[in-house]
């Protein structure tokens, strides 16, 4: 588990709830569990400041950052899709980019990377199709600094005709065994944890889950029902990891405040 990525997942899953800011001490000690060392931890921080996702303020408790506009929003965009808050709906209109491709190599695989994670998949280099437009998908690709057109698509031939051109867009079999895979891996690690485990080892096996669970933003565009195949594997999947997240919420919950709690205790000491 990398620290960058891994940050995002604590300030979105724990810390955004909680005011988006923390001491650097915090992070560091909320990231220990996960077997990632303090210099790691730093040198993300550093490198997500530089990124524009984190604002370095002064707390209470010494150094610490917060998350800027466009973190909190792109970190609530993410919620919504990881617990599925919003319904998944579909009008018949596809949301079709073409785009020039960028020169620089760099430049073409982060351009891809944001397209896969707004939910649209490639149908020819070039031309890219969404059921839904994204969100910021046109400052997203002014950002880019390429050119674009925008379409609104509907399919003459109706649902048979869309789910060709879904089928064509994303390899929906690698995302439903990937889906499988989830499941096989995640469900010894989970199972582990009992009510007999202590807050840490609830707080670092939910932190794994929901990490594990983040890929699939990148993975899988969240098709409406009508678009997907018959006893999808990624039902299933939802359905065990909002089980598991929900039973171990209170325990990493408590961890998380105990953390935050030691790291502000020095400094009200010594002011009282």
């Amino acid at each position: 588990m990398q620290a960058r990525s891994a940050l995002f997942d604590l300030y979105g899953d724990h810390l955004r709830p909680r005011g988006g800011r923390a001491p650097v001490a915090a992070l560091v000690k909320l990231l220990a569990p996960l077997g990632i060392a303090p210099p790691a931890v730093r040198t993300a921080v550093s490198r997500m400041v530089r990124q524009g996702w984190l604002h370095p303020l002064r707390l209470s408790a010494g150094p610490g950052y917060l998350l800027t506009p466009k973190a909190a929003r792109r970190l609530d965009e993410a919620a919504a899709r990881i617990y599925r808050t919003t319904k998944i709906g579909w009008d018949g209109r596809f949301d079709l980019i073409t785009l020039e491709l960028p020169t620089n190599r760099r430049d073409r695989l982060r351009l891809d990377a944001n397209l896969t994670y707004l939910g649209y998949g490639m149908l020819t280099e070039g031309t890219w199709v969404a059921t839904r437009p994204g969100e910021d998908i046109d400052a997203v690709l002014t950002e880019s600094g390429v050119r674009f057109e925008r379409f609104t698509a509907t399919h003459a031939a109706g649902t048979t005709g869309a789910m060709a051109v879904v089928r064509q867009a994303w390899d929906l079999g690698e995302v439903g065994e990937a889906y499988e895979g989830f499941i096989a891996e995640q469900r010894p690690l989970l199972t582990a944890i009992t009510v007999r485990s202590d807050d840490e080892e609830a707080y670092a096996a939910r932190f794994r889950l929901v990490h594990a669970w983040r890929t699939f933003l990148f993975r899988d565009p969240q098709l409406p029902p009508a678009l997907l195949p018959e006893r999808w594997p990624g039902t299933a999947a939802a359905a065990f990891f909002d089980r598991h997240a929900a039973r171990l919420r209170p325990a990493a919950d408590r961890y998380v405040d105990q953390c935050l709690d030691a790291c502000t205790r020095p400094t009200r000491q010594k002011g009282i």
